[in-house]
C-alpha cells in the first residue's frame, strides 16, 4: 500500500503536503551520508518519515472491506474520521467481505445513503482494493 500511495501521491495531494515529503526525503538521505562519515552519530540522528495527510485532497475514501481489522488499520495510519470509513463499514455489515468489488458497493453507499458526507459535484473519492497475496490498487475519481 506504500508503493501504491507513494506512486498516487504526487498526482493528487496539494503541494503543502508534498513538499514536507521531499523534505523528509533529502534530511534522511544527508543524514545517511553523513553516517558514513561520522558513524557515531548513527544512534543520535533520526528523522521520521512524514505521511502525507490525504483527507487535505480526497473527500471520500472506499477502502476494501476485507473485515475490521483491515478498516480500522486503514483507519488509524491513514488518520481518518469514522465518517471516512462508514461506507466500508457499512459495506462489510451489509454484503461480507466482497474482496476488492466492495468498493463498488461502497460507491454506491456514498451516492445514496451517507449523510454525514454527502457526495457533491467537485468532490474526490479515493478507492482502495487488496487483492491476493501483496497487490494493492488505488485510484481518485472525481464527481462530475
Amino acid at each position: 500500500m506504500e508503493k501504491n500511495l507513494t506512486t498516487l501521491g504526487p498526482l493528487v495531494l496539494p503541494l503543502s503536503e508534498q513538499i514536507p515529503v521531499v523534505i523528509t526525503i533529502v534530511l534522511r538521505k544527508i543524514i545517511k551520508t553523513l553516517v558514513k562519515f561520522f558513524p557515531d552519530m548513527s544512534e543520535k540522528i533520526y528523522v521520521k518519515q512524514y505521511v502525507p495527510d490525504f483527507r487535505r485532497a480526497v473527500d471520500h475514501f472506499c477502502i476494501h472491506a476485507g473485515g475490521r481489522a483491515v478498516i480500522d488499520g486503514i483507519e488509524k495510519n491513514m488518520k481518518l474520521e469514522a465518517f471516512h470509513t462508514e461506507p466500508s463499514r457499512m459495506t462489510l455489515l451489509n454484503y461480507g467481505n466482497t474482496s476488492s468489488s466492495s468498493i463498488w458497493y461502497e460507491l454506491e453507499y456514498i451516492q445514496e445513503h451517507q449523510k454525514t458526507n454527502p457526495l457533491r459535484k467537485g468532490h474526490r473519492i479515493m478507492q482502495v482494493a487488496f487483492g491476493s497475496g501483496f497487490k494493492c490498487t488505488s485510484s481518485v475519481w472525481v464527481k462530475l
